[in-house]
């Protein structure tokens, strides 16, 4: 479980450093920019951890995917990006993929006590 939270940390990490590198306009902007440092950096050590119990596909895939979704939310939402059937379309494979690779995994295997 401590796995699962520390992933969830590091997307929540990373989808803030991403929304703060496109506030930081090009690290123009020095509080946008140290946004993008500590949220990154707090990103890849949180992943870190959570590698210590969850399968790299497994977590890799989760992190990649739930980030990308919810980075695009926040495009549509704060910055009016474009959104249409086929992005969401996109989206869907996505959350459906990881949610594929989420079930190909036995919980004992996801906790890090196989072999």
């Amino acid at each position: 479980m401590k796995g699962y939270i520390a992933l969830g940390i590091s997307i929540i990490s990373e989808v803030f450093g991403t929304t703060m590198l496109k506030l930081s306009e090009g690290f123009t902007h020095l509080f946008a920019s140290l946004g993008v440092i500590i949220g990154f950096g707090i990103a890849f050590y949180s992943l870190s951890l959570c590698l210590k119990t969850i399968p790299l596909s497994l977590a890799y895939a989760i992190w990649a995917g739930i980030g990308t979704a919810l980075t695009a939310l926040i495009g549509v939402l704060l910055w009016n990006e474009p959104f249409s059937i086929t992005t969401l379309g996109g989206l869907v494979l996505i959350i459906g993929g990881v949610v594929l690779l989420n079930a190909s995994h036995s919980p004992k295997q996801a906790e890090g006590e196989s072999n």
